[in-house]
């Protein structure tokens, strides 16, 4: 328990590093005067026609998206003492970090203008997009999952999830990703971000909350180990 300032501390600075290669990212593509972050994107015919500096930038960015989420894995490794501990600690510095990022892009951008904001959330393996409101909704859960964890660990009572756990709160993950995923091809093709799918969302969102909520049950009867 004594590591998650620690843990919140390092993801707010991390959040930094990222809004600010974010905020360069969008002078050069997005800039201000020209009314800054916007849909749609550019397509990949677009970049290949604006040179080949710019198809790099693309790879680049996508070598970053996957860097940021080694080393919030890695954070989490090292402050945890067991898989459990390494699994919470990793769920909190992300929901931080997500949390963070928006909030230091409003302190150098104004941006998101409300929750309501669509952004581009991540481009691997295709664009995700969505509602600022969304991330921030499971970043606010991972947040608190993970806190739970640690508190149950130092109770003495682990929550030991089984395959079935695993395998339904993974399942709701994936259809929250595809909630933010269904759009990506008209995002690809330069179209401009539809309705969102709440519905779908909710229901991912609310089978693994529910299979968490289980798994607390489960150690609050099983008593201390």
């Amino acid at each position: 328990m004594r590591k998650i300032p620690i843990v919140i501390v390092w993801a707010i600075a991390f959040a930094f590093v990222e809004s600010a290669v974010v905020e360069y990212l969008r002078a050069l593509y997005f800039p201000l005067e020209q009314g800054g972050f916007r849909f749609p994107l550019q397509t990949m015919d677009q970049l290949y026609a604006m040179g080949e500096d710019h198809v790099r930038r693309l790879f680049i960015e996508l070598g970053r998206e996957c860097a940021t989420l080694v080393m919030l894995a890695t954070l989490g490794m090292i402050a945890g003492q067991n898989r459990r501990e390494a699994w919470a600690h990793f769920m909190i510095a992300f929901g931080v970090w997500d949390i963070s990022y928006y909030v230091w892009l409003m302190v150098f951008l104004g941006w998101p203008e409300s929750l309501m904001t669509w952004d581009l959330l991540f481009l691997v393996p295709v664009p995700w997009v969505a509602p600022v409101l969304a991330p921030g909704i499971i970043s606010a859960c991972l947040i608190v999952s993970g806190i739970v964890v640690l508190i149950f660990e130092r109770m003495n009572r682990p929550l030991s999830p089984v395959w079935s756990h695993w395998a339904l709160i993974s399942a709701g993950g994936i259809v929250v990703i595809f909630s933010f995923c269904l759009d990506a091809n008209n995002i690809m093709t330069g179209g401009l971000p539809r309705n969102f799918n709440w519905v779908l969302f909710g229901i991912g969102l609310g089978v693994s909350a529910v299979t968490f909520a289980r798994l607390i049950y489960d150690g609050i009867r099983a008593g201390p180990q």
